[in-house]
């Protein structure tokens, strides 16, 4: 079986396929890399216990946004 090309398929003919095929790594992960805002921030290692405060603010914002791109991408099915 070859693998398809995720490059020419639209967001949502590639969240079918994911769907379809949920052992697929590769097509997530591609899914993932494509679609991911590339101005998201990225925060640093915490390194002391003020930055394990800090880290927690901002888990708790990340848990409503990963929440909602799962939800989205469920939605339909």
């Amino acid at each position: 079986m070859s693998t398809p090309n995720f490059d020419s398929m639209s967001r949502e003919k590639l969240r079918q396929y994911i769907l379809e095929n949920r052992n697929d790594k590769e097509a997530f992960e591609f899914y993932l890399d494509k679609f991911t805002n590339p101005d998201s921030p990225v925060y640093p290692a915490p390194q002391s216990l003020e930055d394990m405060s800090y880290l927690q603010k901002i888990s708790k914002k990340s848990r409503g946004l990963i929440s909602k791109i799962l939800s989205d991408f469920f939605s339909h099915y």
